[in-house]
C-alpha cells in the first residue's frame, strides 16, 4: 500500500508538470532532479521503519544484488561502506521513473540511516557531475554515469555526505584499463 502511495504521488508530479504545458523535453531535462527528489523521498519513508526498513537484509547480500541486478536488467553492486562507518543492513526494490530501480540502505553504530538509490533508466541523460540537492532535512548527493542514475541520501551534513558519495563514485564507476602495451618490433 506504501509503495502504491509513493508510485501514485510520483505519477501526480510528473502530470503536473505536463499539465502545465511542460513536454518530454522538460520531463528529459528535469530527470536527475527529479532521480534526487525521488530518492529523497524514498528515504525518508523507509529509513524511519525500524521494524522493517528493508526487504531483503544484508545477511542475504549476494541475493539481494542478484535479485536487483534482474529486476534493473543491469549488473548492481552494493558498496563498501564499513571503513567509513556505515554497514549495508539490506536493500529493496522501487518503482522508478520508467521501471524498477534498487535502494540500498546503510546504518551506522549510531543508528544513523543512508540510502543509494539506483536508477538504470538514464538513457536520455549525459554524464554528470555530481549535484547536490536538500529535500526538507534530507541532503543527497546524485550523479549520472551512463545509464545509471546514482543518488545518496542522509539526514548528514553536507560536507560529510559528500565524502561517503565520493566513496560509492570510485567504488562504482566503471574500470577502465589501459590497452596492454605492444611489444617493440624487433631491430
Amino acid at each position: 500500500m506504501l509503495l502504491l502511495t509513493l508510485a501514485g504521488g510520483l505519477g501526480g508530479w510528473y502530470l503536473r508538470d505536463l499539465s502545465a504545458g511542460g513536454n518530454a523535453r522538460t520531463l528529459v531535462a528535469s530527470a536527475p532532479v527529479m532521480l534526487a527528489r525521488q530518492a529523497a523521498v524514498a528515504h525518508t519513508v523507509f529509513s524511519a521503519d525500524l521494524r522493517r526498513p528493508v526487504e531483503v537484509g544484508a545477511d542475504q547480500e549476494q541475493a539481494l544484488v542478484t535479485w536487483l541486478s534482474r529486476r534493473l536488467g543491469a549488473n548492481v553492486r552494493a558498496p563498501k561502506l564499513a571503513p567509513l562507518g556505515y554497514d549495508l543492513i539490506g536493500g529493496r526494490l522501487l518503482p522508478g521513473q520508467s521501471g524498477p530501480v534498487a535502494q540500498f540502505m546503510y546504518q551506522d553504530a549510531a543508528g544513523q540511516r543512508l540510502t543509494l538509490y539506483v536508477s538504470h533508466d538514464q538513457v536520455q541523460n549525459h554524464e554528470t557531475g555530481f549535484r547536490f540537492a536538500q529535500e526538507g532535512r534530507v541532503n543527497v548527493f546524485y550523479w549520472i554515469d551512463g545509464q545509471f542514475g546514482y543518488a545518496l541520501s542522509g539526514s548528514l551534513a553536507r560536507p560529510e555526505l559528500s565524502r561517503i558519495a565520493s566513496s560509492v563514485y570510485e567504488q562504482l564507476a566503471p574500470v577502465v584499463t589501459a590497452p596492454a602495451p605492444t611489444p617493440a618490433a624487433p631491430n
